[in-house]
């Protein structure tokens, strides 16, 4: 199967995927949080060749992760600023970094701090429910007719 089929597929996990899965766009995506912007920052901290670069910010602006606004009119430049649905995608980020964290790294490269207490943030996944912090053993699927 080939990446962009995955988008067809009843399956919210490919179907995201699609979206997020190439190399470049989680990258992409750690800059808009770090508050970037610009094409020129994209491409200078992360060593993208225009073509690559040009093809993520297209996909991102599609999918309505990021949106495109114009900031200069002479000459014309644009920047690409994070919308709801691209905000959705931080507790993505973060948990990828979490796991990088644990596993990938001997010292954490990057210290997430609670603005509202000032202590050092852990992600976590919990029950909406009740709260409880859960892991998948903790969690049963139940699987619509076609899914998968």
């Amino acid at each position: 199967m080939k990446h962009d089929e995955l988008e067809d597929l009843y399956c919210s996990v490919a179907r995201t995927w699609s979206v997020i899965g190439e190399r470049w766009t989680m990258m992409i995506l750690r800059e808009c949080f770090r508050g970037e912007r610009r094409y020129d920052h994209f491409r200078a901290k992360l060593g993208l060749g225009s073509n690559v670069l040009n093809d993520r910010l297209r996909v991102l602006v599609s999918e309505g992760v990021l949106e495109r606004v114009q900031y200069q009119e002479q000459p014309v430049r644009h920047e690409y600023r994070l919308t709801a649905k691209g905000a959705d995608l931080y507790p993505v980020l973060v948990s990828v970094m979490a796991w990088g964290d644990k596993y990938k790294n001997d010292v954490p490269p990057v210290r997430l701090i609670h603005r509202g207490c000032g202590h050092e943030a852990e992600p976590r996944l919990a029950c909406a429910h009740c709260a409880e912090p859960v892991s998948w053993r903790d969690m049963t699927a139940e699987f619509q007719p076609d899914a998968w």
